[in-house]
């Protein structure tokens, strides 16, 4: 396979890029597309039969009409719609799915291209020597805040302990091969997490480091909430570690609830007065509080299991430019 991919280059390349309320940036960063496309193009590196795909995963501004004009104007660009918003990694694997009958190999991107895709580059070389997925990778966090990069790097090296696999300080840019799109499309999980799931893939994998820029255009559809959210995701997703931390935390507090007990008694037989309401107020609160946190997290599985019993389907196209 290296062989034939390095002496018959020139495959054909989707570039997948979900769009939500892009209207700001879409006019930039299908320029800086088109000029990478056309140059890859040119010096042989990717067919003439290759795509930009366009994901509008049901925006509520002219997204969609502005995806379509690139399209009238140039048919190196193609997209497809959502009927309703259905999230990042939902538009992404539609976008994903679309192109794997149509393309040898797949990248994918968001629309701000805070992700260098001069990186492209270097992704399809490896892919040519034989690597079936590549991992867009972050070279440093100095950007961010140190909030963000705190907490960040906290849930990287969580998600690490509770066994699920990840790439550290890469997100949802990385090139798929049409062998890796076609092992993914048999995952039919309703929670989708694709920076766990495509690790189990396996197949040959290798990574890209690149400098992270300024968003082009207007504003991220990542606020605090979607990222909790989108961390909650992948913690439920990839591990059930949760659940029997919730075990053990029940037997440590039975454990101290019993110790408590034991010097209670000591105390009473010595004769030393304490306030027990205060005592009898501090284990209340602590029964309370992990009963609940426990509650919640055996909750948010079983939420989970119910929306994968339904079989929903993860997202409809409802229109198609190509």
């Amino acid at each position: 396979m290296e062989q034939f991919r390095n002496e018959f280059r020139g495959g054909v390349l989707y570039i997948v890029v979900p769009c939500y309320n892009e209207e700001e940036a879409l006019p930039e960063t299908s320029r800086r597309l088109r000029e990478k496309m056309l140059a890859l193009i040119d010096k042989g590196a990717i067919s003439e039969r290759s795509r930009v795909l366009f994901v509008n995963d049901g925006s509520k501004d002219r997204t969609w009409q502005l995806i379509s004009a690139l399209h009238d104007a140039d048919s190196l660009f193609c997209g497809i719609s959502l009927s309703r918003n259905r999230g990042h990694q939902n538009a992404l694997l539609a976008g994903l799915m679309t192109a794997m009958d149509r393309a040898d190999v797949t990248i994918s991107m968001d629309a701000d291209l805070q992700d260098d895709i001069d990186a492209v580059d270097k992704m399809l070389e490896k892919y040519y020597a034989g690597c079936e997925i590549v991992y867009g990778v972050r070279s440093s966090r100095k950007k961010d805040t140190f909030f963000k990069r705190f907490t960040a790097e906290g849930y990287y090296k969580l998600l690490s302990k509770l066994g699920g696999e990840i790439v550290y300080n890469h997100a949802d840019y990385r090139l798929m091969s049409r062998t890796a799109l076609q092992a993914l499309s048999k995952y039919g999980e309703v929670n989708l997490f694709l920076r766990g799931i495509v690790p189990m893939l396996g197949y040959k994998t290798d990574i890209v480091e690149y400098e992270r820029g300024e968003r082009i255009a207007g504003e991220s559809k990542y606020p605090l909430k979607k990222m909790l959210s989108l961390a909650v995701e992948g913690i439920t997703s990839l591990s059930a570690k949760p659940i029997r931390a919730i075990l053990w935390s029940g037997v440590l507090s039975l454990f101290a609830d019993f110790v408590l007990l034991i010097v209670f008694i000591v105390q009473a037989c010595l004769g030393i007065s304490f306030d027990g309401w205060k005592i009898l107020l501090i284990i209340t609160l602590l029964m309370g509080g992990l009963i609940l946190t426990g509650i919640g997290t055996v909750g948010e599985y079983v939420g989970k299991i119910y929306l994968e019993t339904k079989h929903r389907p993860p997202f409809i196209i409802e229109k198609i430019v190509e």
